[in-house]
């Protein structure tokens, strides 16, 4: 995957350095800045891949069936790629599953770009993964301030979904409050998804809201409306907020605290305003339809923005079939742990 889109900023690179920095800068800044515009082309050339996929049709991609026993011992990233772990993670192994389909659903302010790890290790085992970008993020072009239900927010979920063949399913992955889209989606349309995976997500119940799960820990909902620096008020000063986003200093510490640094640079570049409205909406899901889906639980155990503790609770209060733990990982695991979040996507796909 990265020699598919390196060469773009191999060309580029130093001559777009030199028109940043100037003549002056010693060749350890050179350098620095370089691998960022690396970075950044890295991020286009994933969004660019993404939309491309997206229009020509081919948003059907496939990923396999899950387990429900819960995991006592965390799960830890490995050494770097081994034959003996690819010989385990090869295609021949995944053959009888339910489904090869996977969907990666992004959480607040992220993008399908934040997926690019993931993407490529399904893809070698044998998957057909495929990371959308919900209303207002990554390259979708409508203004977050303009997005006011939940039900707009995962339009681009919705329709994929819908145009999805009444004989195949998925396995749907959301991240973070991207767990309230999978939920909503549980909803629509249970009959055409295998599994659920909430990666830190905000697994909610029935009349739940995304922000109170998500913004427990900062303080209440009220609270934050009435005092926080990080609301965006799109339709003027005196009309109620439209989103939010934190401040990148801020955003290190909640959500990248133990990322490589390449990564938390492309997501300083990459991430957008959080919209609202969705985030405050009260979900309505029936043990009919939300409540007979096969659910899956991926706690991350050095989490700043959703903690340990919060996550544990969303868990013993909405029980799902499975729960998982990763030792080590930040909020953003596809980055900080991406090995080890992999091996546990693969058993899921693998549960009868």
């Amino acid at each position: 995957m990265g020699n598919r889109f390196s060469s773009k900023s191999k060309s580029n690179g130093s001559k777009s350095s030199r028109r940043f920095l100037g003549g002056n800068r010693s060749n350890r800044k050179l350098q620095t800045d370089e691998e960022l515009l690396h970075i950044q082309a890295l991020s286009l050339a994933i969004q660019h891949h993404q939309s491309s996929q997206r229009f020509e049709g081919s948003m059907s991609r496939r990923i396999g069936t899950t387990s429900s026993r819960r995991r006592s011992n965390p799960v830890s990233d490995p050494p770097v790629n081994t034959a003996k772990q690819q010989k385990q993670q090869s295609p021949e192994v995944l053959e009888n599953l339910e489904t090869k389909n996977i969907v990666l659903i992004h959480g607040e302010g992220f993008g399908a770009w934040c997926w690019y790890k993931t993407i490529a290790l399904l893809e070698e085992s044998g998957m057909v993964p495929t990371a959308l970008d919900l209303t207002g993020s990554g390259i979708d072009l409508k203004d977050t301030n303009n997005i006011a239900t939940l039900e707009e927010y995962s339009k681009p979920l919705i329709n994929y979904l819908k145009n999805l063949p009444e004989d195949e399913k998925v396995i749907l992955v959301g991240h973070s409050s991207g767990g309230a889209c999978v939920s909503y989606a549980m909803e629509q349309f249970q009959q055409k998804i295998s599994k659920a995976v909430f990666l830190c997500g905000t697994m909610l119940s029935n009349g739940q809201k995304p922000f109170d799960i998500f913004f427990s820990q900062l303080g209440s909902a009220e609270l934050f409306m009435k005092d926080s620096k990080f609301l965006i008020h799109g339709n003027g000063k005196d009309n109620p907020a439209t989103g939010f986003m934190f401040e990148k200093q801020l955003m290190r510490g909640l959500y990248f605290n133990q990322s490589p640094a390449k990564d938390i640079a492309l997501a300083m570049v990459s991430m957008r305003p959080v919209p609202l409205g969705p985030m405050m909406q009260n979900l309505s899901l029936s043990k009919e339809k939300y409540g007979t889906g096969r659910r899956f639980y991926i706690q991350t155990l050095e989490d700043h923005a959703l903690s340990p503790d919060i996550q544990e609770k969303l868990v013993r209060e909405n029980p799902p079939e499975g729960v998982f733990k990763i030792k080590g990982s930040d909020h953003c695991p596809f980055f900080s742990k991406p090995q080890s979040l992999h091996k546990i996507l693969i058993e899921i796909a693998q549960i009868a």
